[in-house]
């Protein structure tokens, strides 16, 4: 292990609060690329991030690895179905923003309380057991979700919803790579190296890889 991540671990900070620190840069690096050269839009680069790291917080509490990204995917798609209901029941009450939101935000919260307990009841202690903080951020998200729907539709907030959850899912596994931890263990430096690849990224001026898809009738009459 490198000695500044000793020197840290030795001040009292936990070994999985550094990791999951130093990976940050990486999931926001890799968000960008999804972003910027394949085209997939998510809910910003911020939403896709933090779910990403509730995957990885629950993963850590999870007493089976990967056990954890599994609850957490029921979650989100719980989430996701309850917020798109219960906004759907309140469209005909004509209320304000964000009365609305919280009333949908309550509603969301007692159903994931009763998928913890219904989980609990099948003795997947697992679910049960999911640790508060990753749930809460992931609560958060219905925000999002309303705002979507409001802006753009029930159809484009729920193909945000899944690129979201998409994306989410791959950085996760491309950051619990047991390469990727003992590289970050071993040589945290190697994380700088997103700022300058990040910047050449903020550079980019060809096409996304779904606009080659979607301007292919284009390029067939060009040749």
């Amino acid at each position: 292990m490198n000695p500044a991540i000793q020197y840290v671990i030795h001040q009292g900070v936990p070994l999985e609060t550094v990791i999951l620190i130093l990976t940050l840069p990486i999931i926001a690096t890799l968000i960008a690329i999804f972003r910027q050269v394949l085209g997939i839009k998510a809910f910003g680069i911020y939403t896709p991030m933090i779910v990403t790291l509730s995957f990885l917080a629950m993963r850590i509490n999870s007493s089976n690895g990967f056990s954890g990204v599994k609850y957490g995917t029921i979650i989100f798609i719980s989430i996701i179905f309850v917020g798109m209901a219960t906004r759907y029941l309140l469209k005909k009450l004509r209320l304000l923003y964000l009365p609305r939101v919280a009333i949908t935000l309550s509603v969301v919260a007692f159903s994931i309380l009763a998928i913890l307990v219904f989980g609990g009841s099948l003795q997947r202690t697992g679910l049960a057991s999911v640790s508060i903080f990753p749930l809460l951020i992931m609560i958060a998200i219905v925000e999002k979700f309303v705002a979507a729907q409001i802006e753009k539709g029930n159809k484009a907030a729920l193909i945000l919803a899944v690129e979201t959850l998409f994306i989410s899912l791959a950085c996760f596994y491309l950051v619990s790579l047991q390469l990727t931890i003992e590289v970050i263990a071993h040589y945290p430096w190697v994380v700088l190296l997103t700022l300058p690849f990040n910047f050449f990224l903020g550079k980019w001026s060809g096409l996304r890889l779904n606009e080659y898809w979607r301007f292919r009738e284009v390029f067939k009459r060009m040749q």
